[in-house]
């Protein structure tokens, strides 16, 4: 087994030392080699360091306040706070790759089967693609934290990106300041069910 899938780990806390243009472009070209659905690569990278990730950041926290008056999501409210941790993880990792999908459709859109099916389908192109991401981090000894909690800051962000398709993940990249134990796994026979003879 890969030494990077058992050892990557989420990383949330990070040292100020900068990720270089070059780690980035690996990184991303490891993104990009995924396997997708139909080979539709339904992904487009934005990645912000800087004042940048500043104005990101800034743009997702306005989301967070506005998710407390007008939510999104609704029945996610007990997660907002983690979002909110999130943002400060962000805050001190020195890079940030936001990820969208440029297939994507608004996740308040009505859908038909065929477009459920599809937007499914694309979900799973973009799960590789960003686990493609996060070991080839690890393989250059940096750190990495997938993010899911955008979305509690979805329309600020999508502002912020300034383009249509629908807002991803983002990525959090940095060298590690914590080696945080590897989680525990429910065992593998829990989540295997044997049908050959």
């Amino acid at each position: 087994m890969l030494t990077e899938i058992v050892n990557r780990r989420s990383i949330r806390a990070y040292t100020p030392a900068p990720v270089s243009r070059a780690e980035l472009e690996i990184i991303l070209q490891a993104g990009a080699l995924a396997p997708s659905s139909k080979n539709r690569q339904p992904w487009r990278f934005t990645v912000a360091a800087g004042a940048e990730k500043a104005a990101a950041l800034s743009a997702m926290a306005r989301g967070l306040e506005a998710e407390k008056n007008r939510p999104l999501l609704p029945e996610s409210a007990p997660f907002l706070s983690g979002a909110e941790r999130t943002l400060r993880i962000m805050e001190q990792a020195p890079a940030v790759i936001f990820v969208t999908n440029p297939l994507g459709r608004d996740p308040r859109q009505a859908l038909t089967t065929d477009q459920r099916v599809f937007e499914l389908c694309n979900a799973q192109s973009l799960g590789a693609c960003l686990e493609n991401m996060a070991l080839q981090a690890a393989a250059l000894g940096l750190g990495s934290l997938w993010i899911c909690d955008i979305y509690f800051a979805y329309d600020a962000l999508t502002e912020w990106l300034g383009r249509p398709g629908s807002l991803a993940a983002a990525m959090a990249l940095g060298h590690a300041a914590e080696n945080p134990p590897p989680r525990p796994r429910k065992p593998l026979a829990e989540a295997v069910e044997w049908r050959i003879p």
